[in-house]
C-alpha cells in the first residue's frame, strides 16, 4: 500500500541538507524511470501513484518558500546546528606543544 503523504526528501532520495541542483538532478533522474513512456513495465495504479508522489515532492521541494514551511513543520528534518563542547585548559609544564585541532580536509 502507498502512503498518503510520504516523505518529499524520500521520494526523491535527497537528504534534507540538499541542494536546489540536487534535488532536480533525483527528480528528473527518477521521473525518467517512472514516466508512462520510459517505464519497463506497463501502466500500473501502483507506478501512476509513484509517479503523482514524485511530481508533489518536486512541486514542494523547488519552491524554497514551500520547502522552508515544510521544514518547519517537521522539525526532524532540520539541521541540528553545531554540537557544544566544553574546553578545559590545563598548565602544561612540559616540553610538548598543546594539542590543536584544526579543520578536517579531506584528500582522494
Amino acid at each position: 500500500m502507498v502512503r498518503v503523504n510520504p516523505d518529499p526528501y524520500l521520494v526523491l532520495g535527497v537528504a534534507p541538507t540538499a541542494t536546489q541542483a540536487e534535488i532536480t538532478h533525483a527528480y528528473r533522474t527518477r521521473l525518467r524511470a517512472h514516466h508512462p513512456d520510459t517505464r519497463q513495465t506497463p501502466s500500473s495504479q501502483t507506478a501512476d501513484e509513484h509517479l503523482r508522489q514524485l511530481l508533489a515532492a518536486y512541486a514542494l521541494l523547488r519552491d524554497p518558500t514551500r520547502r522552508a514551511v515544510y521544514d518547519r513543520a517537521h522539525p526532524s528534518h532540520e539541521d541540528t546546528g553545531p554540537v557544544q563542547v566544553q574546553v578545559t585548559h590545563l598548565d602544561s609544564t612540559g616540553d610538548e606543544p598543546p594539542l590543536w585541532a584544526g579543520p578536517v580536509r579531506w584528500h582522494r
